[in-house]
């Protein structure tokens, strides 16, 4: 096993379609990789599946451990690029000692945690029994995590493969929870001389809503319904109003369909240019790619009614967006934050807004939940809470954490880092299932997950690949 094989198995899986939700043929593929080399194989019935490997000889005594990944990705791309993550192969570079997918995600999170448990039980290293778990739509709610079953898999020492920054050891991890809010709203014919304009934002970095919520990035969604809440003075009507995919991604991309009057058109559109100016301004050092689009268009239909358009923008324009509390206990930690993530048109006049928070400490989650609840509630929405997970507790005496560290400074002969993350892991459910698991997670370097452009850096993945081996090799 080395870091040219765990390479080539993911480009493997990079052709797998493992949208959240349709990790169907990747649980085959996993499925026949077992199969064809005679390891034992179990799916349970949402899908998790289990690949063993028994200790090779003199190992054989040693006890077993756990390494888990998660077999579904983010499926993101930027809207002009047409492409099908339901049947296409990721489109990926290799570029300046990184792999890069430009126009989507590539899906190294975490396709490249699968990849490393394969080269590994491909391999004939010296180890004891590994159990390699692969759950499923993890990216979505943790789905795979929350159905496991008691008795899945023996190991009590568990290696999760889903962290994003080598030279970090993780021990612990942020909870959260997904927030959405749903209006029904009536319509109104467009008034007699009032014309269409699409206002459209674009180019956001956009990102991980847990890694990167704390990096100054551009929500366009945010930033448009700011601006449209600076126009409510004039009597224009809203059409329609989208932005956002997912609810763990800060959102790159927005636009709103309003209609303005004759004679305010072009008022309206340079304000837009100026608000574009103002937001460029404040956002110069961390977006440099946004980009602001204002165009006439034909619409013959009917729009949102002004009994309603005026709160849905002012609610959206209120709720709380990015880091709400920074971690007293582990200092540059994110303890809390919330991500204003979608918002969606859907069939029935129905108007859908999704959000994310999470927090380390229980009782936030739950505060900063409430709070965004209440916002749209004053708006006259209808909020659900929903797949919310717990947190992961660090316990600095961990055994695992010891063996890593020990491996980590004798392999690169400088200390690692031990530290919290703000992004939810699965380590939390799995704890609350097996109460006696001792845990760690790391990984290579990765860049802007959960967004197009996401990047592996290929010397990161080296370090991870002999840390892996190591810590595998000579644990006791």
């Amino acid at each position: 096993m080395d870091s040219s094989s765990v390479l080539s198995f993911f480009k493997e899986i990079t052709r797998i379609p493992r949208e959240s939700g349709h990790e169907g043929p990747m649980t085959a593929y996993l499925q026949q990789f077992a199969a064809s080399r005679n390891l034992t194989c179990k799916t349970d019935k949402i899908g998790n599946v289990l690949i063993i490997k028994g200790g090779t000889p003199g190992r054989k005594h040693i006890a077993p451990i756990v390494l888990q990944a998660h077999q579904d990705m983010v499926c993101e791309k930027n809207g002009s690029f047409k492409f099908d993550f339901l049947k296409d192969p990721i489109p990926y570079e290799i570029e300046d000692g990184w792999m890069i997918a430009k126009e989507t995600t590539l899906g190294a999170d975490d396709g490249i945690g699968i990849a490393a448990c394969l080269a590994l039980l491909d391999s004939d290293l010296p180890m004891g029994k590994i159990e390699c778990l692969f759950t499923i739509s993890e990216e979505t709610g943790m789905d795979g995590a929350f159905a496991l079953e008691k008795g899945f898999f023996d190991g009590k020492t568990l290696i999760n493969l889903d962290s994003e920054d080598e030279g970090q050891l993780f021990v612990g991890c942020a909870g959260g929870m997904d927030t959405h809010a749903v209006i029904e709203y009536e319509t109104e014919p467009l008034e007699e001389f009032y014309k269409p304009l699409r206002l459209k934002i674009s180019g956001g970095t956009g990102g991980h809503s847990g890694d990167d919520i704390n990096k100054e990035r551009a929500n366009v969604l945010q930033q448009l319904c700011r601006f449209l809440y600076t126009q409510l003075q004039y009597d224009y009507q809203l059409i329609s109003i989208s932005g956002g995919n997912k609810p763990n991604a800060i959102c790159r991309e927005a636009e709103a369909v309003i209609a303005v009057p004759d004679d305010e058109f072009q008022d309206m559109v340079t304000d837009f240019q100026a608000f574009s100016q103002v937001v460029k301004e404040e956002f110069k050092n961390t977006e440099p790619g946004l980009k602001f689009e204002s165009k006439a268009v034909k619409y013959t239909g009917e729009a949102i009614s002004s009994d309603y358009s005026g709160d849905i923008i002012a609610t959206l324009n209120a709720c709380p967006h990015g880091v709400v509390a920074m971690s007293t206990d582990i200092p540059g930690l994110v303890e809390t934050s919330t991500n204003l993530a979608a918002v969606k048109m859907e069939d029935g006049n129905r108007l859908t807004v999704i959000t994310s928070q999470r927090s380390s400490v229980g009782s936030a989650l739950h505060a900063i939940a409430e709070k965004v609840e209440a916002v749209f509630i004053l708006g006259g929405f209808e909020v659900e809470h929903k797949s919310e997970y717990p947190g992961w507790k660090p316990n600095l005496e961990s055994h695992i954490l010891e063996q890593s560290v020990m491996s980590y400074r004798k392999l690169f002969n400088t200390e690692p880092e031990v530290k919290a993350i703000h992004a939810g892991l699965e380590c939390g459910l799995f704890l609350e299932k097996f109460p006696d698991l001792d845990m760690i997670s790391f990984g290579p370097t990765l860049r802007g997950v959960h967004a197009p452009g996401e990047r592996l850096e290929l010397a990161s993945l080296d370090k991870f690949v002999e840390l892996l081996k190591d810590i595998v090799t000579n644990f006791v």
